[in-house]
């Protein structure tokens, strides 16, 4: 037994040194906290409430490396109350009963009070996000959560009526680098491996880190672990070694999460705003974020018939024709495939004449009585049609200009407009030919 305390001991004191460098370098008070000055500067409703000790529920909100969980260990290195932490992607009801059953006593007997910390919220299932409700609802247990997904989408909206919502933005280059210049110099870093950076390499990581310094800490951590020492006994982090230790730049696009829906979205405005360079560098992000090339082509299809529809019939025609090939050809060709489609699309005249007709109909007919079809429009290709009056109806190619005035919706609706075509494109033009083939009706 006194073995296995001596090895526990042995474990639970050597843990920091085998711990990654982000976490090593993870601040312990605001005051070392880098960025989200917008959050948890000194004059900030946030600041004060960790200072003071006086926090309520919160939930974190922001891409991965921008100090939710950071934000967290702060609060449990300065709160006196009691504090857990778990995992939703790894904690199961029988956890939370064990830590509010714990919550409950330190309350009633001491009167202490739990902060429960649960990382990646959004993972929990809706029964296990209602099982917490009561009791963050009374008090039992002070919540704080993080997620990387937008929490009004994921998170029980009676939980969120009851805390407050921060969200953490990506860091600056500045930000950055202030962190890769820490890892390599600081104590608590990397410091006893002797290691130096030269300042094009510290730029370069604090760039291409796309604002999650767990990445850039991660890339100065495999830098000097993989780079033997030079002939002055140091090891040179210099910018070839960065550029192998962080080969592609951590955008910010995660395709399962709501960055998603953001990106795509903005991809879709820039397209319906006319704006060639924003859709391709938009369709750009989402590529190199590994989005999926199919999703993407249905998008520049929907697009086209929405936003351009009828001022120019041939984007849907181009839209679904690059969607076909895109299936067929695969990346990486595929890509060209797609910038040429959203590029006409983007250069197309733009109307939404369609998607506001078929949105006023179906409101129409969903919240109206609308009435029969007129009777010499139903089918009469059968005996005893006529008996029925299914006659009377004018056959459009027997008239000048193959039109006739002849009422086609039904009484109720009949003097309804559901399709007003627009003065752009080829939407001009139908204008035209209906005033030419009505003027002598």
């Amino acid at each position: 037994m006194e073995d296995m305390d001596l090895f526990s001991y042995m474990r639970e004191n050597s843990h920091d040194d085998d711990s990654p460098l982000a976490k090593r370098l993870r601040p312990e008070t605001l005051d070392e906290v880098v960025g989200q000055e917008h959050i948890i500067g000194k004059d900030k409703l946030l600041y004060r409430a960790i200072k003071a000790d006086k926090i309520s529920s919160l939930i974190f909100y922001g891409p991965p490396g921008t100090g939710k969980t950071t934000l967290a260990m702060v609060i449990a290195h300065g709160t006196k109350a009691e504090f857990k932490q778990i995992n939703a992607t790894t904690a199961g009801k029988k956890d939370m009963e064990a830590i509010i059953n714990e919550a409950k006593d330190d309350r009633g007997m001491y009167g202490k009070k739990t902060i429960l910390f649960v990382d990646e919220i959004h993972r929990f299932n809706k029964s296990q996000q209602d099982y917490l409700l009561p009791f963050v609802e009374d008090g039992t247990v002070i919540l704080i959560g993080a997620t990387t997904e937008n929490p009004y989408f994921e998170v029980n909206g009676a939980l969120l009526s009851r805390s407050n919502i921060f969200e953490l933005k990506p860091l600056s280059k500045d930000n950055i680098k202030q962190l890769v210049l820490k890892a390599v110099y600081d104590p608590k870093g990397m410091q006893a491996f002797n290691a130096c950076i030269d300042d094009e390499a510290a730029e370069f990581l604090s760039d291409m880190a796309g604002g999650d310094a767990r990445s850039a800490l991660n890339a100065v951590e495999l830098g000097i672990l993989s780079t033997e020492r030079s002939e002055d006994g140091k090891i040179h982090i210099t910018l070839p070694v960065a550029e192998e230790c962080i080969q592609k730049r951590a955008i910010r696009y995660d395709k399962d999460g709501d960055n998603h829906y953001d990106i795509i979205s903005a991809f879709i405005k820039s397209m319906r705003g006319s704006d060639p360079d924003a859709a391709v560098f938009y369709l750009a992000k989402m590529l190199y974020g590994g989005e999926s090339v199919t999703f993407i082509a249905r998008r520049i299809m929907i697009c086209a018939s929405e936003d351009v529809g009828n001022a120019d019939p041939n984007a849907i025609v181009v839209a679904t024709a690059c969607a076909q090939a895109v299936e067929r050809v695969g990346m990486p060709e595929a890509q060209i495939i797609l910038a040429h489609a959203a590029i006409y699309v983007a250069c197309a005249p733009k109307s939404n004449s369609v998607v506001n007709a078929i949105f006023a109909a179906a409101d129409i007919v969903k919240n109206r009585e609308t009435g029969e079809v007129p009777p010499y429009l139903k089918d009469a290709h059968y005996g005893g049609a006529k008996k029925l009056g299914h006659s009377g109806y004018k056959y459009a190619h027997d008239y000048p200009n193959h039109y006739v005035k002849q009422q086609y919706l039904p009484d109720k609706v009949a003097d309804e407009r559901f399709y007003e075509p627009s003065d752009n494109g080829y939407e001009k033009d139908i204008k035209k030919y209906f005033e030419f083939i009505k003027k002598e009706q």
